[in-house]
């Protein structure tokens, strides 16, 4: 059996304020002539399949049309929901939809399986949604459910009985924060309270006889393997600037009569490459090496001391998708701590109170030498029209 792991859509999305549904339409259908011409049996989504518990009626729509176009490329689709998704909203419909197409939000339903069977026999896809302790606790008298972790675990307790019962293949799918990923900062919203909402590895691993042959995991955007058969497959789309270097795409995972035999990346296009680029103002503009960048989604950081004026219209004249733009100045002196009351009441004339003032602004760097000069001048400007009066 084929199957084929992607997670992690939020459409409606924004990136920087840009609108990212077209972008990802173009990527989803990539996805659906990867099933089609490797052909897949399975598709699995492991959750965030929207942005946000409200998504927008096109959103609904691109959905739709992609569950067809899987569906229609010969595949069998399991969908669960993930914490940026309403559980409610993803599945209400979900009887609605055409055999072969399965949405899975019922916490109570994580223990038993869809089953799908090939040559060799059933294969068990057993769907985890979201599990949020404080809200799902009450599901099971006497299960003690105080973090993610303990959650999770007892979820896979339940799913490992089930299947010592029914025996042969299966797959679990999760949307979580495994212990020992590396994150995106800024990408994926915090699931967590300190450590209490991280899930060990071992909630997933146990004696291989009643251990599920592959994990599908979501919530991390970038493809991460924990072990051989517990993988992150990320967002098919980049949604930060942090997951530039991080390639996009789903894992075509293949099982055997005896289990996982190979689990094989697929890459998906980028439809605009991203690319932070770090300059003065004056090279962003005009150098020439930033030429192949001008058509990439750009993060510019300007290193000019002080803040230029309007950078981000300016740098839109040559970068036309200059979607961020970040003031990281170089060369300035360590802060010397001292609050802006402090350097006030240390300065002695106007001069080194002007002076103060650009030191509190720029953190820590005052007036430069010709800046000084004509301090002074506008000053001294000042004292003699002062006295002429």
């Amino acid at each position: 059996m084929r199957i084929l792991h992607t997670s992690d859509w939020h459409i409606g999305r924004s990136f920087h304020g840009h609108a990212t549904l077209d972008a990802l339409r173009g990527v989803l259908h990539e996805l659906a002539a990867q099933v089609r011409a490797n052909h897949v049996d399975v598709v699995i989504v492991a959750g965030d399949v929207f942005d946000s518990a409200a998504p927008a009626a096109a959103c609904y729509t691109l959905l739709t049309d992609t569950l067809r176009a899987l569906s229609d490329a010969g595949a069998q689709i399991i969908v669960t929901s993930g914490n940026h998704d309403s559980a409610a909203r993803l599945g209400f419909q979900s009887a609605l939809l055409r055999d072969g197409i399965h949405v899975v939000t019922d916490p109570l339903s994580s223990g038993t399986p869809i089953t799908i069977a090939d040559e060799h026999g059933p294969v068990h896809f057993y769907g985890i949604p979201f599990l949020e302790p404080a809200l799902v606790r009450h599901l099971w008298a006497g299960a003690e459910l105080r973090s993610q972790h303990a959650t999770i675990e007892y979820v896979m307790s339940l799913i490992r009985d089930d299947l010592a019962e029914r025996g042969g293949r299966s797959v679990a799918i999760a949307h979580c924060f495994a212990a020992g990923v590396e994150a995106t900062p800024g990408v994926e919203r915090e699931i967590r309270q300190g450590s209490l909402d991280v899930v060990a590895l071992s909630a997933f691993e146990g004696p291989d006889t009643v251990s599920p042959d592959y994990v599908a995991l979501g919530h991390i955007h970038g493809r991460q393997q924990l072990s051989e058969r517990v993988r992150y497959a990320g967002a098919p789309l980049h949604y930060s600037f942090g997951e530039a270097d991080k390639p996009r795409g789903s894992w075509l995972v293949e099982l055997d009569a005896g289990g996982l035999a190979t689990a094989t990346w697929l890459d998906l296009p980028v439809p605009r490459r991203l690319k932070t680029i770090r300059a003065s103002l004056d090279e962003l503009l005009t150098d020439p090496r930033f030429v192949a960048d001008e058509d990439a989604w750009v993060c510019a950081q300007y290193t000019d001391p002080t803040p230029q004026l309007d950078p981000m219209r300016r740098l839109q004249a040559r970068f036309a998708f200059c979607a961020t733009v970040m003031h990281t100045p170089e060369g300035l002196s360590e802060p010397d701590g001292l609050t802006y009351s402090r350097r006030v009441r240390a300065a002695r004339s106007d001069a080194e109170l002007v002076d103060a003032f650009l030191a509190h602004v720029r953190e820590g760097e005052g007036a430069t030498d010709r800046e000084a000069e004509l301090i002074r001048d506008m000053i001294d400007d000042r004292s003699f029209a002062e006295a002429a009066q």
